[in-house]
């Protein structure tokens, strides 16, 4: 029997220890330490953030510097992913790739002139009417706000117009600098439109065989994860123009057949202005729903031009709200609030063209992000259990 003193004894520890459940003592981190810890924590992470942020800061100048190149390959990407499908088509039914490529070029070339010549004469026939009406509905939007109940004075409504049109003469000028920069003269955007189309068509005969030579280059073990993540982001920006031209034909078929039952003067026109402009997102489709009401303000009068108004607010609520988020997150697997986001955030920082760019780019970040995940959770998955492990016997 043991007595106090032996109790003691047994119960007494060093500073800082505490007692465990067998008898023993383990140390107890200080509140020093675990500060400490989680400050280099952050540290780190904020240090490879940072790191992160001067990588992607770098890499913006060069494409900056490197614009004159970098344009022509972008378009031609853009052009290869329409082309794409019928070669393949061509390809797997027993033509050559060169074969099917220029076939798919020629009659690319051939389908975009016969639009053109199409389409091209009936506008710069309307063309002059469309102005003079556009002016004229201006002009009646004008002494309508100098009318009761508005009165707005004309030295208010000068100050107005020129502000909004100096605001539109440097956002165009800021879209051409930033999309033309260093393609300044005719000869240049000859020489671009040409490359574009020597690119693509190279892009759509040889894209084949790229992924296997970057295979090959990179070696098995990097090759293999660059040639999956650039198949996948292929898909992922085919099914963005896709996407795109499938929203921009749906506007000008409503618009446009809108604006044919209501009997609106250059219907077609404006139609094929609605379809150019939903590649350009916000202002296309503002300019082009602007114009169509000035012409029916001033062929039909006030009412038309309100129920054509309604029709465009319609269309485009309809466009931004459902269309554009849902088939863009199906055809490029983002959720449609991501997509609204995206649009949104590059919209304000980058104007026109961030606003375009901001969703492809959003999509191929995420798929990286999602491969990138994928290998993660192969990595950290728990083994299987073994079919062959023994199973206790039973009692």
């Amino acid at each position: 029997m043991s007595g106090p003193s032996e109790d003691i004894q047994h119960n007494t520890s060093k500073p800082g220890e505490q007692p465990d459940k067998s008898g023993g003592s383990h140390a107890v981190p200080d509140r020093g330490d675990v500060i400490g810890s989680g400050i280099i924590w952050l540290a780190k992470w904020a240090l490879c953030i940072v790191t992160i942020a001067a990588g992607a800061w770098v890499l913006m100048y060069l494409l900056a510097k490197l614009w004159v190149v970098v344009l022509p390959v972008a378009l031609a990407i853009v052009v290869a992913t329409v082309l794409w499908p019928p070669t393949r088509w061509l390809t797997r039914h027993g033509l050559r790739p060169a074969l099917a490529a220029s076939i798919t070029m020629v009659v690319f070339i051939g389908a975009l002139a016969g639009v053109i010549a199409l389409i091209v004469p009936s506008v710069v026939d309307q063309a002059p009417d469309l102005a003079d009406k556009s002016t004229a509905g201006v002009n009646q939007v004008r002494d309508w706000m100098q009318g009761p109940p508005l009165r707005i004075r004309d030295e208010q409504l000068n100050s107005a117009v020129d502000a909004i049109v100096s605001r539109l003469q440097s956002s165009a000028a800021q879209i051409a600098g930033g999309v033309f920069s260093g393609v300044s003269t005719a000869t240049s955007v000859l020489i671009t439109l040409f490359l574009v189309l020597v690119l693509s068509f190279f892009f759509v005969k040889d894209g084949p065989r790229l992924l296997p030579w970057l295979h090959a280059v990179l070696g098995s073990r990097s090759g293999r994860h660059v040639e999956e993540v650039l198949d996948r982001i292929w898909g992922t920006l085919g099914g963005f123009i896709r996407t795109q031209a499938l929203v921009s034909l749906i506007d000008a078929v409503f618009i446009g057949a809108g604006l044919v039952i209501l009997g609106v003067p250059l219907a077609l026109v404006l139609a094929v202005i609605t379809f150019i402009g939903g590649f350009v997102p916000m202002v296309g489709a503002f300019v082009a729903g602007a114009l169509a009401v000035l012409v029916a303000l001033v062929g039909n009068g006030f009412t038309t031009a309100l129920i054509v108004l309604a029709i465009i607010v319609a269309v485009q609520q309809l466009e931004g709200n459902v269309l554009q988020p849902v088939l863009q997150s199906r055809s490029m697997k983002l959720h449609a609030v991501l997509v609204l986001l995206a649009v949104t955030a590059g919209g304000s920082l980058y104007g026109i063209v961030g606003a375009f760019l901001a969703v492809p780019v959003v999509a191929v970040v995420a798929v990286i992000v999602r491969y990138v995940g994928e290998q993660i959770d192969v990595v950290t998955a728990a083994p299987a259990e073994s079919d062959d492990e023994v199973q206790p016997a039973p009692e």
